[in-house]
């Protein structure tokens, strides 16, 4: 926390402004704050959220049982609170009518991965249509620096975590860096989405240390705040789970900002991070408003922001899994029914599935909701769900899977309730490419998911 703080009181010294020194002393008494927290204090709010949970759950014990009885021609949602529903799915989020299906044995553990798709049903994050850069890390060698990105300051090499190529913080965890674009300082269209994932893991001994991966919108054209116009921090104590995302953006009007906070203790209700595991973050920005999501769940929302040209990440602190993973920036987000009507297709980069298999992520929910939630309201529309994979591997593995993942989206259909006559999976393996395979970003526009119009 002591570099957090020497970090940002350079920062100010470097800005020179009445404005860096207001900020300095908002970030010192921030970070006081956190810090003091005491054990006491958390553990009575556990408590207490814990005894408002107990009861949370008595309730629904009691629905239950009326359930049977009270079951009539419409039905409010337990996921959403949707009310007015009458089909066997809700119509706001997708999410199966109650008593639809078996009912887990009393004390019984929820399926994580249910409970994760279920909050990107109800996401409102729509990712960007047009990739600009993305990187996964897979072709790069362990312990070099990778390839495609540009070091600010600090130190960083690839690395493994989970199983999975990283961008690693290591040495003494303090690390500047940012992709590497033709135009360094202005890469940003004025609509786009960014998307990376972190893994947290909490513990006890060495490397379970604080960490502050910091996400910084900068724009070299506006002189105030030095270039920087939003920028985000997560704080992370790895020793108890304890964690808070600030944020910070610059109004158009250049002379006030807008500044927040938001506790994700991990394993607390509600919270939408996870424990041990793969958490998901992702931003858009739209002209001039500005959303940030953590595992499918709204965390920012600023509706007037100043515009940014760039990004890098700043990392602090020695965190044994302090990294990045794929990093996905993309431009636009044009309605579906757009797409279709100008195209007669519609191509997706929003539905990914685990590496090698035909799982979907959950983050997939919200682009196959959107398409399931369209068929709703085109009831005559039927399609071609094909899978698209890059050159990389050989048609004996593409062509298969490919088709797997396809029969895997249309299940997900199914399932929000859209009839399978009107869905045909194919796959299309690596046949059919839309870009040159010998780039990243063309492999990337290749890996993608078509429905076409039968």
């Amino acid at each position: 926390m002591k570099k957090i703080l020497l970090t940002v009181a350079a920062f100010a010294m470097i800005c020179g402004t009445a404005q860096a020194q207001s900020f300095l002393e908002r970030m010192k008494e921030r970070a006081k704050e956190t810090v003091e927290r005491n054990v006491g204090e958390k553990v009575e709010k556990g408590v207490n959220d814990l005894l408002d949970g107990k009861k949370s759950k008595k309730d629904k014990k009691k629905g239950d049982k009326d359930e049977p009885e009270a079951r009539t021609a419409s039905w409010t949602c337990e996921e959403c609170g949707a009310e007015g529903n009458t089909g066997n799915f809700c119509n706001e989020c997708g999410a199966k009518r109650p008593g639809g299906e078996a009912k887990p044995k009393p004390g019984a553990k929820p399926e994580p991965k249910k409970q994760a798709e279920s909050a990107y049903a109800k996401s409102d994050f729509v990712p960007g249509d047009e990739i600009i850069f993305e990187d996964t890390f897979e072709s790069e060698q362990l312990g070099e620096f990778p390839s495609r990105w540009d070091l600010l300051d600090g130190y960083a090499e690839v690395g493994s975590v989970d199983g999975r190529k990283v961008i690693a913080f290591t040495d003494d965890g303090y690390g500047e860096l940012q992709p590497l674009m033709k135009d360094q300082q202005h890469f940003l269209p004025d609509v786009f989405t960014l998307e990376f994932d972190v893994y947290l893991e909490t513990g006890e001994g060495e490397g379970f240390n604080d960490s502050s991966l910091e996400l910084v919108f900068g724009n070299p054209d506006l002189p105030n705040w030095n270039g920087r116009v939003i920028w985000t921090d997560l704080w992370f104590r790895a020793t108890d789970g304890g964690a808070t995302l600030h944020w910070t953006a610059q109004k158009p009007n250049g002379g006030d900002d807008i500044n927040g906070e938001k506790d994700l203790y991990l394993g607390a209700p509600g919270t939408p991070l996870k424990d041990n595991a793969w958490n998901h973050f992702a931003f858009s920005f739209n002209k001039r408003a500005f959303k940030g999501y953590v595992n499918g769940m709204r965390v920012i929302n600023i509706p007037n922001a100043k515009v940014p040209s760039h990004f890098w990440f700043i990392h602090q602190g020695n965190y044994k899994y302090g990294s990045i993973s794929n990093v996905r920036l993309a431009k636009g987000a044009v309605p579906l029914y757009d797409r279709l009507a100008s195209d007669g297709k519609i191509i997706t980069y929003a539905i990914t599935f685990e590496t090698g298999k035909a799982d979907l992520k959950p983050e997939s929910m919200v682009e196959i909701n959107r398409i399931a939630k369209l068929m709703q309201e085109n009831p005559a529309l039927e399609f071609e769900v094909q899978g698209h994979c890059d050159a990389t591997g050989s048609d004996k593995v593409n062509d298969p899977l490919s088709q797997k993942r396809a029969e895997a989206i249309v299940a997900a259909l199914v399932e929000q309730g859209i009839a399978q006559a009107r869905l045909t999976p194919v796959g299309k393996g690596s046949h059919v490419p839309i870009a040159s395979n010998s780039t990243d970003e063309g492999r990337a526009k290749n890996r993608r998911v078509e429905f076409v119009k039968k």
